[in-house]
């Protein structure tokens, strides 16, 4: 037996017992929430928080090495290297809205190991813990009535997200994470409150060459809900979201392969849609419908990453089929699907930046800086 479990086997034991107990009361909900797929409130929830997320693809659970902002994808991806990190993201999706995040990393504990074991993935401290915060204001819209006439005046409207994260390193391969979610969104005078939350597991071999992310987000509902109804307050469900993601370093090569699988908690993803017949003898709308193999991919998201083992720098390019499905414009060309973006370190800091592409007419842009404080504060 590895002398890390040996030495904590009774920890271990009720390490595991505590996790269990946290996925069974979190997932009580779960079979309302699969029942009720397609139907969601909060959709924001799904939005990359960092340029680097934006940059694979819009998610990542598999991939663990000290990017903070990848915890919020599954909080078991928190590291050792996370330690006293402070994470800084700003995005610009659409013209007149503002998407920002700040994330902090703090690890505590210390393994009950007199000697501490110095080989891969166990560190001093194998608590993690981490919290950010997330905010996207839609700008000023001004007031109208159901035909478009302006009534004068304008209100705003916004959404706020919390994450509060903890993961546990159990062994020096496998780790896992829970996430506490209060949210908060406010449209005019329409006001919203729920509290959700993320269970993941993550693995990884000694070398870090595989790796491995399981993660089930957005547990919860509402707590105070948009509007009333006959029965009362109207309470909806988080957008729950079932991912596998693998990760894999070609050996003596600077390349990492990603592949994630989301919404595995249901099948069809597509929304329904028609177009008008270009034939001549009617002017009927015609249904369309997805094939199968669209329907599968559309579950995929792919993503190819140039990588040094030196942490340098890093360069991403990614493709997310269902991004491409849905933003694309009909009869044009356009790169929607298709996601590239670059990190360099310097010193203490590193500098992230991504673009991807919505729609033929627009690009979004996405950059952030993370910064090492302990190493600034030596």
């Amino acid at each position: 037996m590895h002398p890390i479990l040996k030495c904590g086997s009774v920890a271990l034991r009720k390490n595991i017992v505590i996790i269990c107990i946290l996925y069974s009361v979190l997932c009580t909900p779960l079979m309302a929430q699969v029942s009720n797929a397609g139907r969601s409130v909060f959709s924001f929830m799904s939005l990359p928080v960092s340029a680097r997320l934006n940059a694979l693809g819009g998610s990542s659970v598999s991939l663990s090495d000290g990017d903070i902002a990848l915890g919020m994808c599954n909080p078991a991806l928190l590291h050792a290297n996370s330690h006293m990190t402070l994470q800084m993201n700003f995005s610009y999706y659409l013209p007149g809205t503002m998407f920002g995040s700040a994330l902090y990393g703090h690890n505590f504990g210390r393994s009950k190991i007199e000697k501490p074991y110095e080989g891969d993935g166990e560190p001093d401290k194998p608590n993690y813990f981490a919290v950010g915060f997330h905010y996207l204001d839609y700008g000023k819209m001004k007031y109208a009535d159901q035909d478009g006439n302006l009534t004068g005046g304008s209100f705003g409207a916004r959404d706020i997200l919390i994450d509060i994260m903890y993961a546990r390193q159990l062994g020096p391969m496998f780790k896992v994470g829970v996430t506490l979610k209060p949210v908060y969104s406010i449209y005019e005078h329409y006001s919203s409150f729920a509290l959700g939350a993320d269970v993941g597991a993550h693995f990884q071999t000694k070398d870090s060459t595989f790796q491995m992310g399981l993660v089930l987000q957005n547990i919860g509902w509402q707590l105070k809900g948009f509007y009333s109804s006959e029965d009362g307050t109207a309470r909806e469900m988080l957008p729950l979201n079932l991912q596998l993601g693998l990760s894999y370093r070609i050996p003596k090569a600077p390349l990492r392969l990603h592949m994630q699988i989301h919404n595995m908690q249901t099948w069809k993803l597509n929304y329904e849609w028609t177009s008008r017949d270009k034939s001549l003898t009617t002017g009927d709308y015609i249904s369309h419908d997805v094939k199968w193999y669209d329907t599968l991919f559309r579950h995929t998201i792919f993503a190819v990453e140039i990588a040094p083992k030196s942490d340098k720098f890093y360069v991403v390019l990614s493709y997310n089929h269902r991004r491409r499905a849905e933003l694309h414009l009909l009869d044009q060309r356009s790169l929607a699907g298709l996601a590239l973006g670059a990190g360099v370190r310097i010193k203490q800091a590193r500098v992230d930046f991504a673009i991807s592409q919505m729609t033929k007419s627009f690009f979004s842009y996405q950059a952030g800086v993370t910064l090492d404080i302990n190493s600034l504060l030596k």
